[in-house]
């Protein structure tokens, strides 16, 4: 090991434990080693630059306003959603003067159980050339005020819309809006079907 000359700092350091410390009995005093007076003392170095530029992520991105974009209610999903039919038919539907021509009532099934029904019945009322039909999911359970998580009433009633969306029975829907109050309200979905080609 090589023996390297303390810096001035260091040595000073050093110094200071020294007269702190007490010799052990019958142990020879070493000599101090001496200070070289025409030793300048060393201006401290300045920590190493780091080669990068400080990063943070997202730093340069403009900021967006906050806002949030939440999906809302099925039927504020619906009522926001482009009239596809004829505007003084929809106008008569809503007010509940269309009088439905067949009706599915899902109440007491199970998602596995009303999928494939209403499927069946929309390609049924189709086959017939129904053009109004009224599908009733309920309302569904009233919120737990207890429960820890909030969730959505009505399973089916969120449901419903989304099935009637996808392939199968999206080619034969028109239309699909909130019934009257005496067709079953929130209840109950009017479904508009394309004509029967």
């Amino acid at each position: 090991m090589s023996k390297r000359r303390l810096r001035p700092e260091e040595l000073e350091l050093w110094q200071q434990v020294a007269k702190t410390a007490t010799r052990l009995p019958g142990a020879p005093a070493k000599p101090k080693p001496a200070v070289d007076p025409s030793a300048k003392p060393r201006k401290p170095l300045p920590p190493p630059r780091d080669p990068l530029p400080p990063f943070s992520m997202g730093s340069s991105a403009p900021a967006s306003p906050e806002h949030y974009d939440y999906l809302g209610t099925t039927s504020d999903r619906l009522s926001r959603e482009p009239v596809r039919m004829d505007s003084k038919a929809f106008t008569r539907m809503k007010r509940g003067k269309l009088v439905p021509e067949a009706r599915l009532d899902l109440h007491g099934m199970t998602l596995n159980e009303a999928h494939p029904e209403l499927v069946r019945f929309i390609l049924m009322s189709v086959t017939l050339g129904l053009r109004l039909v009224l599908v009733i999911t309920g309302k569904g359970l009233r919120e737990d005020p207890h429960d820890p998580m909030p969730r959505r009433r009505g399973v089916l009633k969120t449901q419903v819309p989304q099935w009637l969306r996808m392939p199968g029975v999206s080619h034969a829907v028109l239309q699909i809006t909130e019934a009257h109050g005496k067709h079953g309200g929130s209840g109950a979905y009017y479904v508009y079907l394309k004509k029967r080609r």
